[in-house]
């Protein structure tokens, strides 16, 4: 489903800057300016603002559909820190425990020094 979308959604943005690319420079900034087309002047301007309108539209949608459907299965997460018992420690690490009293220098002090009293000497891995 979302592969789809992708594909509509960049399809539509190409098409949408050759349409503004088409379009004629009103301000004539770049020393460019018309030209004769296949159609009146008038006539391409309302075509080509109309469809860059109708494609807009289409580019917004696709972009609030496709961040929906990012989101859609998000859990919501917390940074700050886990309960000890949903830590597993990996490789025998000692899990840092977030700051019940003082600040960061303190808790990364006991974590320090909680590391300077683990075993020196490697430890075989144990089967399960």
């Amino acid at each position: 489903m979302q592969t789809v979308v992708i594909v509509i959604h960049l399809m539509i943005v190409a098409v949408l800057i050759g349409t503004v690319l088409l379009q004629k420079s009103e301000g004539g900034g770049l020393g460019m300016g018309g030209g004769a087309g296949f159609m009146s002047s008038r006539g391409t301007a309302n075509l080509l603002t109309r469809t860059t309108a109708v494609l807009a539209v289409g580019f917004f949608i696709t972009s609030l559909f496709l961040s929906w459907l990012a989101s859609y299965d998000r859990k919501p997460s917390s940074i700050v820190g886990t309960p000890a018992s949903q830590q597993a420690p990996a490789g025998g690490a000692i899990p840092v425990q977030p700051p019940t009293s003082g600040g960061v220098l303190d808790t990364l002090k006991k974590a320090d020094e909680q590391q300077q009293k683990a075993p020196a000497a490697p430890e075989a891995p144990r089967s399960q």
